[in-house]
């Protein structure tokens, strides 16, 4: 069996050596004995990157200030070893995760070949790209340059040597966390699915674009991904970056600048992902796994689906997932949300991110939303959370290198007497840096005693977001250190670059609180990597505190011994730097304990094997219940198992079970004459027990049977019940409760109700119903029935009441009384009035459930459970619906079937 981890970047790519230039890496073109060549110096704390090339650099263009889009987007650091041309192993000393090159434009890997943004041709294809150009010039538009490139450029790649590298991009958690999970045996067999983060079209078509896809494949277990530049670019720098990435999290771009309205990448994000999707069909044999990780791979789950109905798929989202209001603002919502449902398991960081996502299928797909998952027209697809951590072992192994300790030492000299802020943040919006430089500089304008005795560190990396934002970071740099600055202080040291990951850590190990002000996170491992730095194995223990933004995912892991705190509220920000720096030692280190603690637990290998075995378990339960899988009901099984029990309890259900009518709020004059005799002749025989359930009222249950005097019945989906030969009803459900949560729900649905022409509501004692099947507009109003449900699950949810959207239909029940539950009391009374006696070991050895709809599900899987435990000798499930079903058997022949089976059962009374 093989596990395919699909991300949209390889943890390897491939670097050319051209004529003329000096190897990767290296300070010269001379390498040095043991063809090792020499790293270039790190980008320091205290010292500039030294000059090597005297020849004056280009004027710098609108091209080259574009940042890679490539650099690592998820906070953890890639960690790069020494380049080694023979081995590219992982060794000690890694050296720093700095920004690439452009894309296209590294000295050392091809040009792209794709025009940014996409072409005006996909906003009207009637035009021509002529036309469109010249409607773009009378409105002062220019179109973008590309890179020069040429035939002469594309040959000397073809024929260049080349060597397989470590990839300084994409996803460093998910690639810690897969190392470790192999190395720790939990993980066997695993193939990366990717692309290699650089252009390939140049490459197309010659003999070493397939000796480098041969190679990855052969000596690293990775299936590369190809397509054209054009879709790569389109795909990642356009939709990822300017649609997804800011709608998840939380940033509409409905603003002047923002370049979404008129972006029309979604083509190019298909063609990816269906790249993936085709490279993963093509490898994948009977058996293997598929897991699919991020925003960038959305659709990838539902095209393997398509070509592979059986396959075991798992999708992980790693960043944020928005509520249902910020989710819904995408045009492609819906495209976006199945290709995701195609997936048997869904994994999100934590339990907000789950609510989140179940809410927003349920209110644009209409959607069954439960705590485990959602409920498909055909399928059942599992939803958990599960948070990602970091890699201890790797992380102490770096921890133990000369060059970390040597940067304590030279940090402790240089910042003797002084408490340390510390942060390390990507420069962009959501990380938050504005907002904790702003908060810093409150706290020094209030506390005066601390001018010079704190520095924050503040690391900023690159992104290639280009907006206001780093004038306005660097003006409160200057600011606030020309306020308070001297010869011998310095406020806030403020670095515009990544830095040597020995300095890292060597920071991480002498802060006295990292502050993380992200307005809106997956998950920030950097705060898993200082805690777990501040152990005391360098030099003494500190307990630092950790100043954590209360909108990461992290923050819901550590149970509040975090200073936790809102960026937006700086003054409450001010005041936890001030708590951190003065509280005392006692306090600090309980607080780092829990901490640490938390981190110890969410592992890298933790969340890998755990996600792995959560697939196992749903896959298997999945395809236990397919409709495919479940077997047909077997008469004659069936009649010898009713003809060697005595004590025989039927539970039965009434619409599209018993008749075929269909929805409760239809009047139905009198029941078949033929339910009536079948269910006759089988209580002729006195050792047979029959309750039928059903939605509708009691009164209306009490008509259609009343020529039944032995029948039980089950009213209101479980709130009524009326025993075998009784003529009252005994009420399940608490009137109070009812009564409390029906005068919140009426005013919710009376809302939609006048928005929605043709709509009623109708009012049961136990239940409401929200009917739209005669609306004017049945469109909108299938619409407004589903905001309708969202909007009475968000905000009742307290109350033990939810909504479920049904054919032409909004059915709101309570939580607490459902069919189950008096199937439960049904068969606990039965055990208090029928006690086994010599004959009989069991009030009941007989079961048979039948049903077709939704709320049955509940009935079978409690009756299967009783016949695992052997508490029932012989358990009947039988399902007449079209989805997947916790049954045991189904029938095929809807009423008729059913009502044929048991009139056989009635003649071996």
């Amino acid at each position: 069996m093989t596990v395919f981890i699909a991300s949209l970047f390889l943890p390897k790519t491939v670097h050319f050596t051209l004529p003329g230039t000096p190897p990767r890496g290296s300070l010269s073109g001379k390498s040095h004995p043991g063809n090792r060549p020499v790293l270039e110096k790190a980008p320091s704390l205290f010292q500039p990157q030294p000059q090597l090339n005297i020849t004056p650099p280009h004027t710098p263009t609108e091209e080259h200030k574009r940042v890679d889009p490539f650099t690592n987007e998820d906070g953890l650091r890639v960690q790069l070893p020494p380049l080694d041309t023979t081995t590219h192993a992982l060794g000690v000393g890694a050296p720093a995760d700095r920004g690439s090159p452009t894309w296209g434009a590294r000295p050392d890997q091809p040009m792209s070949r794709a025009n940014s943004p996409p072409p005006p041709l996909l906003i009207d294809n009637n035009r021509t790209l002529q036309q469109k150009a010249r409607e773009m010039g009378r409105q002062g538009i220019t179109q973008p340059r590309t890179l020069p490139r040429s035939d002469s450029h594309d040959r000397v790649f073809a024929h260049a040597n080349w060597k397989v590298v470590n990839a300084d991009q994409g996803n460093g958690g998910l690639r810690n966390a897969a190392e470790a999970a192999a190395r720790e045996g939990k993980l066997g067999d695993y193939t990366w699915v990717g692309t290699l983060g650089m252009p390939t079209e140049a490459l197309k078509g010659t003999q070493q674009l397939q000796d480098i896809e041969d190679r990855l494949a052969t000596e690293h277990d990775m299936l590369s991904v190809f397509c054209s530049d054009k879709d790569f670019d389109g795909h990642y720098s356009h939709f990822c970056k300017q649609i997804l990435w800011p709608v998840f999290h939380y940033q509409i771009p409905d603003n002047p600048k923002s370049k979404a309205y008129e972006d029309h990448s979604w083509k190019y994000y298909v063609n990816v992902n269906q790249a993936f999707a085709d490279k993963i069909v093509k490898n994948w044999k009977r058996g293997d796994v598929v897991w699919v990780h991020d925003y960038h791979l959305l659709l990838v789950p539902g095209m393997v689906r398509k070509k592979l109905p059986d396959a075991k798929i798992g999708f992980f989202l790693h960043v944020a997932f928005p509520s249902s209001e910020v989710f819904r603002c995408l045009a492609v919502r819906k495209q976006l949300l199945e290709g995701m449902l195609g997936a048997n398991l869904i994994g999100f960081q934590i339990h907000e991110y789950t609510r989140h996502f179940l809410q927003t299928c349920s209110r644009l797909l209409s959607a069954e939303a439960t705590p485990d998952g959602l409920q498909l027209e055909d399928r059942f697809v599992d939803v958990v959370s599960l948070p990602i951590g970091i890699d201890p072992v790797s992380l102490s192994q770096h921890r133990d290198e000369s060059e970390v300790k040597k940067w304590i030492d030279i940090m402790r000299e240089r910042y003797a007497g002084k408490k340390l802020i510390v942060a390390r943040d990507k420069l962009d919006h959501v990380r938050g840096v504005r907002q904790k430089l702003l908060s810093y500089e409150l706290f020094l304008n209030k506390n005066p005693e601390w001018r010079d005795k704190i520095v924050l560190i503040q690391v900023a990396l690159s992104t290639s977001e280009k907006s206001e934002l780093d004038a306005t970071v660097s003006d409160i740099v200057t600011r606030v250190n020309s306020s308070w600055a001297n010869l011998a202080y310095q406020p806030v040291v403020y670095l515009k670059q990544d830095i040597d990951y020995a300095q890292y850590l060597a920071l991480l190990s002498i802060a006295d609180a990292l502050m993380i002000t992200s307005q809106r996170e997956g998950m920030n491992l950097t705060s898993h990597e200082y805690l777990f730095c501040q152990d005391g194995k360098i030099g003494e223990k500190k307990h630092g505190s950790l100043i954590l933004s209360e909108f990461t995912g992290t923050s819901s892991l550590f149970g509040g011994n975090e200073l936790s705190v809102n960026p937006w509220d700086y003054r409450a920000c001010s005041d936890a730097i001030q708590k951190a720096l003065e509280m005392g030692d006692e306090e600090k280190e309980r607080r780092w304990n829990k901490l640490y603690e938390a981190v110890n637990h969410h592992t890298g290998s933790h969340w890998f094997s755990e996600l792995g075995s959560r697939l196992d378990r749903v896959y298997e339960e999945q395809h236990r219940r397919d409709q495919t899988s479940v077997p047909r009901l077997s008469m004659s099984t069936l009649i010898q198992q009713y003809k060697r029990t005595e004590r025989r309890l039927f539970i039965l259900d009434f619409e599209g079970t018993l008749v075929s009518w269909g929805p409760v709020n239809k009047i139905i004059p009198v029941s078949p004459q033929r339910t009536l005799d079948v269910l006759n002749d089988l209580l002729l025989d006195d050792r047979n027990t029959i309750y039928v359930m059903s939605g509708r009222r009691p009164e209306e249950l009490d008509r259609l049977f009343r020529r039944i005097p032995n029948l039980g019945l089950i009213a209101e989906n479980g709130c009524f019940l009326k025993d075998c030969g009784s003529s009252t009803w005994i009420e399940m459900a608490d009137s109070d409760q009812i009564r409390t949560w029906k005068e919140s729900v009426k005013n919710i649905l009376t809302y939609y109700l006048e928005r929605t022409p043709g709509a009623e509501i109708e009012d049961r004692r136990c239940s409401l119903i929200f009917h739209y099947k005669s609306a004017e507009d049945y469109e909108a109003a299938m619409r407004q029935a589903t905001d309708c449900a969202s909007h009475i699950n968000d905000a009742c949810e307290e109350q033990r009441v939810h909504a479920i959207p049904l054919d032409g239909c909004v059915l709101v029940e309570p939580i607490d009384w459902t069919k189950s539950t008096a199937a439960q009391k049904i068969f606990a009374d039965l055990r208090s009035h029928m006690a086994p006696d010599v004959t009989h070991k069991s009030p009941v050895d007989f079961l048979m459930v039948v049903g077709d709809g939704r709320e049955d599900e509940k009935v079978f899987k409690w009756a299967n459970t009783l016949g695992e435990e052997k508490v029932v000798q012989e358990v009947v499930t039988v399902s007449l619906g079209i989805r997947n079903t916790e049954a045991t058997a189904t029938l095929t022949q809807g009423v008729s079937g059913v009502l044929m089976a048991l009139q056989k059962l009635a003649q071996y009374a």
